[in-house]
């Protein structure tokens, strides 16, 4: 994968922490130039008040050798993400592969609550966090993106499309904010079809993210200690799993044949041979639907 995206561009929209931070560093371990934006800098936090950084974000990626660039944007605030885009496009003229992973909603849901009993200031903050943002990065970077054929959009979310279908994801408004996403990756990709571009939804599986890794009080070096109070944790991903989904998608001349669907990064890893930092191939979907749904014991035989 070394040097597969030499020359192209890539936002990754949301790149502070967790997936996105993962895929930015794969895009630039493949070559990219990658412009990684989020809230958070070294000088001012964002509201969820953690220590990673977008400038932290900018430099693995140029480490992993690629070209990562840090911008701080609030993709609420349409006149900063129009501005991005004009940036990207006066020092790139070009945007090959959109990711719109923006989220923050971690403190806004709550799992216990019914959708009469939960926070609606809340709710609508997650909301507007979750699907405003993409809608409105996409609306100022697909004309961009689509001045050259072959351009890729990845809405982030949790979940594919036929497990969402089916389960209720605890909470009405991470339910509908994730499942809102799934959608809009398809209505983007009939849009572009016409430009020679695609999009898809993305999945990672149980990701240990930055903030799981700190629920489960773990660190990712001794990760599997978070087993005894967890097992199905076994069949867990690292954030670089889903961004070698993503860059093997970037690679990939016939990445259209996916536009419009809903692919996790366990499932894309059996298509493009890539594994997960310790050679694994954690498929973490139909973990969850054979073995923790089914309540088996927590067993990843097989699915890893």
């Amino acid at each position: 994968m070394s040097g597969a995206l030499h020359g192209k561009v890539a936002l990754v929209a949301g790149a502070t922490r967790g997936a996105g931070r993962g895929i930015a560093v794969e895009l630039g371990a493949a070559g990219a130039t990658v412009y990684v934006t989020g809230r958070t800098t070294r000088a001012q936090r964002s509201e969820m008040d953690r220590p990673e950084t977008i400038e932290e974000t900018a430099e693995r990626v140029t480490r992993a050798g690629g070209r990562g660039i840090a911008v701080q944007v609030d993709h609420l605030e349409r006149e900063q993400v129009q501005a991005l885009v004009a940036r990207i496009e006066r020092e790139q003229g070009r945007l090959d592969v959109l990711v719109n992973d923006i989220w923050g909603g971690e403190h806004l849901f709550a799992w216990d609550k019914p959708l009469w009993e939960h926070s609606l200031d809340s709710g609508m903050r997650l909301l507007r966090l979750a699907i405003d943002t993409h809608i409105i990065t996409s609306h100022y970077a697909l004309p961009l993106l689509i001045r050259r054929p072959g351009g890729l959009v990845v809405e982030i979310t949790d979940g594919t499309a036929e497990y969402n279908a089916g389960h209720y994801r605890v909470s009405f408004f991470y339910d509908l904010a994730k499942t809102a996403v799934l959608r809009m990756a398809f209505a983007q990709a009939e849009e572009l079809r016409a430009h020679g571009g695609a999009a898809v939804a993305l999945t990672p599986g149980w990701l240990r993210s930055e903030i799981m890794l700190g629920h489960y009080g773990v660190t990712e070096e001794r990760w599997r200690d978070a087993l005894a109070k967890q097992p199905h944790f076994a069949i867990s991903e690292t954030p670089a799993y889903v961004g070698r989904a993503v860059a093997a998608l970037a690679a990939d001349p016939e990445a259209a044949r996916w536009s419009g669907k809903s692919l996790s990064s366990g499932q894309l890893a059996k298509v493009y041979g890539f594994t997960d930092v310790d050679g694994s191939r954690p498929d973490a979907w139909r973990y969850l639907v054979e073995v923790q749904d089914a309540g088996k014991p927590a067993d990843v035989t097989g699915y890893r």
